[in-house]
């Protein structure tokens, strides 16, 4: 029974706990304290006190909470509730009116709409979900549908709310709320980090993004709670709750009167309006707190904004607009070039080593032969060197004022430089491609790609191994993986009998792979993980995916008609039809997950047929399809896992099988019957679930 000295004590619990979120919002989000550091220390120590003495009142949204749980082992997989979309980026007005331009083809509504303008912070997304205003699971963005669970390390952040506060002049929490927002360190903040670190002997970090993501994905939350980290706010990705935010401009004041910090936007009216705040965040972003790498546009109005759909993993309604990316000169040392897994051919700079924002670059891309022609790009030279986007280096040009004479003009590769057979240029593009399918160079980075982590996930196969397989000729294509043995691998260099058997292991359990994941794995040209995982949802398998058309293709939201004809001419080569044959006998052949569970609702769902003689009015094909489209599986030969020989006119040796293995028999109107008792027996099951259990 609780005594009323004890129940005193609960209130004045509940009270601090309450003070001193209070004061984190002002301190933290505010910036604008009205207690000072030692009146606060007094509140954190009294609660701390309370929570000795009584642990069973310890709740995860404890202020004492940030400071941190015990070391996780690894971070848990969490899906998230909508897709962690990423941008489209734009550099210039010119690009940012055509990305206008065609969002008023889609939709002539967006003539109209105005837009919000927001500084792009350069750190970590993170997802928070919150349940009746507690603060209850955090992730990292990851792949866009699944993040890993930081939590622990997310209660660590001071101004990331616990609980969200309820106050007289704002609106209640909503039941349920997930909000996406950054995670990041100002530069004052990154600065003193790497001191602290320098005078511990420990390692530090390149820049201030590295270091809010490395602090974050710290397995012991204590390290984390030792960062400084900050915490801005600008998306709601679920809210389940009453008047729930129209607009941009919206979202971001209801999360302000929530408790959140937000980031500084502006309301524009029209692009020249955007134009202008995007002049002034450039203007400011050398004296701002912390890294900007551009702005987010968005259209304001969030229906109008879902309308416009997603193409491939970018949502239309919102795009970045880049800041100029860093320049500096340097040398370049050489010209070299890689052998693609398609067989193209790509130059790189070998380059004098050069720091760009924080990171010491010593290779470039020159993208193609043409544009060294262009360019007049000569080894030797002293050349601008830009990283794009402020991630990949890429050579802008040379500074021909810096010429001494000794520049050597680069003459393209007539060979390939890996297996020396001649190259070829596509009509109609600027690559250069190796013409031999087999070259060794083309073999191991297909190989390396199908066991990537995004495709296969074969551990341990990595592209040394990759270009050990193919240097000792023990596989000629992605489907020879499956019919490796230990002795195969013995002979090669580092392998002994459990690294032989190890690998081995790790490649018949990718037989277990989902089919988005095999068919990113084939490595078609235009195929990246997004598309594969459309192509999966709209295909059954890969036959069915092998039969599509372009103008299929190209009805998919997401793919566009050069992507369609890879895919097309992918499947029609004899090569890649012979490692797909390759792929099915070793079992490596799933079924869209979607497409199952589908089926799973279907008459017929979980049965298998097999068809023999002539059908009355059906051909053979038309038969199969109707048959799939109502859950069936068709297959070519009667086995035991047969559940119906399907019998028409003259039917073969199939039938002295069947009845051999005591394999049921239906005519065609045996099957259309079988099909309406089911689907009759499916109606009045769901009817049953809907009373109760009662029919």
């Amino acid at each position: 029974m609780t005594t009323p000295d004890e129940k005193a004590l609960r209130q004045r619990y509940e009270e601090l706990k309450r003070l001193i979120h209070y004061h984190n919002y002002r301190y933290y989000v505010l910036n604008d304290p009205i207690i000072s550091d030692y009146e606060y220390d007094q509140l954190m120590r009294e609660l701390k006190a309370i929570e000795e003495a009584h642990p069973e009142w310890v709740t995860p949204d404890s202020p004492t909470q940030r400071a941190g749980a015990p070391p996780a082992e690894g971070f848990r997989k969490v899906r998230h509730p909508a897709p962690i979309l990423s941008l489209a980026n734009v550099f210039n007005d010119e690009e940012l009116e055509a990305w206008l331009e065609r969002l008023i083809r889609l939709d002539p509504r967006v003539r109209d709409a105005d837009f919000t303008v927001e500084p792009k912070i350069d750190g970590l997304t993170v997802v928070l979900h919150y349940h009746n205003g507690v603060f209850t699971l955090g992730a990292t963005r990851g792949d866009g549908e699944v993040g890993e669970d930081i939590t622990a390390n997310l209660r660590t952040v001071r101004s990331l709310p616990l609980r969200i506060p309820v106050r007289p002049d704002g609106p209640p929490p909503p039941p349920r709320l997930v909000v996406r927002g950054e995670a990041f360190m100002t530069r004052a903040d990154f600065e003193a980090l790497n001191e602290r670190l320098r005078q511990q002997g420990q390692r530090t970090f390149a820049n201030p993004r590295n270091a809010a993501a490395g602090s974050l994905r710290q397995l012991d939350p204590k390290v984390t709670a030792e960062r400084p980290l900050r915490l801005l706010c600008y998306q709601i990705v679920v809210y389940e709750g009453p008047n729930p935010p129209r607009t941009q401009w919206e979202v971001l004041r209801t999360l302000e009167a929530l408790g959140f910090p937000v980031v500084e936007a502006d309301l524009c009216p029209d692009l020249e309006c955007v134009k202008a705040v995007y002049r002034k965040w450039l203007a400011r972003r050398d004296t701002w707190p912390y890294d900007l790498d551009g702005v987010v546009i968005k259209i304001n109005d969030l229906e109008l904004q879902r309308s416009l759909g997603v193409v491939g993993k970018d949502p239309r309604g919102m795009v970045a607009y880049k800041f100029p990316a860093q320049e500096v000169t340097t040398t370049l040392l050489d010209i070299r070039v890689n052998v693609g897994r398609t067989g193209v051919l790509t130059p790189y700079a070998i380059l004098e080593p050069v720091e760009i924002g924080g990171v010491i670059v010593r290779k470039a891309t020159l993208h193609n032969f043409a544009y060294i022609r262009e360019k007049d790009i000569r080894i030797g030279d002293r050349v601008i060197v830009r990283r794009a986007g402020d991630v990949i280096p890429y050579i802008v040009g040379p500074v021909i004022s810096a010429r001494t004479g000794k520049e050597r003009i680069y003459e393209p590769p007539t060979h390939c430089p890996v297996c020396g057979a001649p190259v070829e240029k596509v009509e109609g593009e600027v690559a250069l491609y190796c013409i031999n399918a087999a070259c060794p160079a083309q073999l191991s980075r297909n190989i390396e790609h199908f066991a990537s982590r995004e495709a296969m996930d074969i551990e341990g196969l990595g592209r040394k191994i990759a270009e050990q397989l193919v240097a000792a000729k023990v596989v000629g294509d992605v489907g020879d993986l499956y019919y490796l043995t230990v002795d195969d691998l013995l002979p090669l260099e580092g392998f002994g009998p459990k690294k032989a058997a190890n690998l081995i292991a790790a490649i018949q359990a990718s037989k277990d792979r989902p089919l988005e994941r095999l068919i990113y794995g084939l490595g078609i040209r235009g195929v990246g993980a997004v598309t594969a995982r459309l192509l999966a949802e709209r295909y059954e398998d890969l036959d069915a995916l092998s039969r599509a058309t372009v103008d299929e293709l190209t009805a998919i939201e997401g793919i566009g008609p050069v992507t369609a004809r890879f895919i097309v001419d992918w499947f029609q080569r004899d090569r890649n039809r012979k490692v797909l044959e390759k792929l099915r006998r070793a079992g490596v052949w799933p079924k869209s997950r979607l497409r199952q569970a589908e089926a799973e609702t279907k008459p017929l769902a979980g049965l298998t047929f097999v068809i023999t003689g002539t059908l009355p009015g059906l051909t053979r094909e038309e038969a199969k399809a109707w048959l799939e489209a109502h859950g069936a599986k068709v297959t070519n030969s009667v086995s035991r896992k047969t559940s119906y020989l399907i019998v028409g006119e003259n039917p073969g040796s199939k039938l002295a099988k069947a009845q051999a293995l005591g394999v049921p028999t239906l005519t065609w109107d045996e099957v259309l019957a079988l099909v309406q008792r089911r689907e009759q027996e499916m109606k009045k099951s769901e009817m049953a679930t809907r009373n109760g259990g009662q029919p």
